[in-house]
This record gives C-alpha cells, structure tokens and sequence, in this order.
C-alpha cells in the first residue's frame, strides 16, 4: 500500500494535480487548523463532538474538509478546545 505522502509526491509532477492542489490549500490548511486546536487540548472527536454538542462524525467531516463551516461552527470550536477564534485576510 502506497503512504499518501509518496501519492502526493509522484502526483505532484502533474501540472492540473498542482493546480487543482494549490487552490485547495485554504481548505487543507482549515482542517489542519481544526486538527491541531482539537489535538492540543487532549481531545478525541466524540469527546470534542460532545463539548460541542453535535456528533462525531460532524467534527469528522469538518476535520476532512468535505464542508465549510460558518463563523459561528468555528466558535463552537475555540471555545470548545480553549482556544480563541481569529480571522485574518492575508495579502498574496
């Protein structure tokens, strides 16, 4: 079985899979965010999906990226890992 970073790397060669990659890159970098804030504060995702008060397979699509969650969904987060919310727009 191939590692998906070895995947990453051959597919990476391929200009449409770059591109395709590159205009993904806000949405991987959200999941990683939900990832991390989640993983600091020493919490599964039903653990997290409790605190919350949803389920765990909400946090689950919301960490895989597959939807986008509102501003108020992202606050639920913080407070629910002890974090602080901040938005920022970034000049390119």
């Amino acid at each position: 079985m191939s590692k998906v970073s070895d995947l990453h790397k051959k597919w990476s060669r391929n200009a449409d899979y770059r591109a395709a990659y590159d205009e993904l890159e806000p949405e991987f970098e959200l999941a990683r965010a939900l990832i991390a804030a989640r993983v600091s504060a020493g919490l599964t995702q039903a653990q997290l999906a409790k605190r919350m008060k949803t389920t765990q397979s909400v946090v689950a699509r919301l960490e895989g990226g597959r939807v986008h969650p509102s501003t108020r969904t992202l606050g639920r987060i913080a407070q629910a890992t002890g974090t602080r919310l901040r938005i920022s727009f970034e000049s390119g």
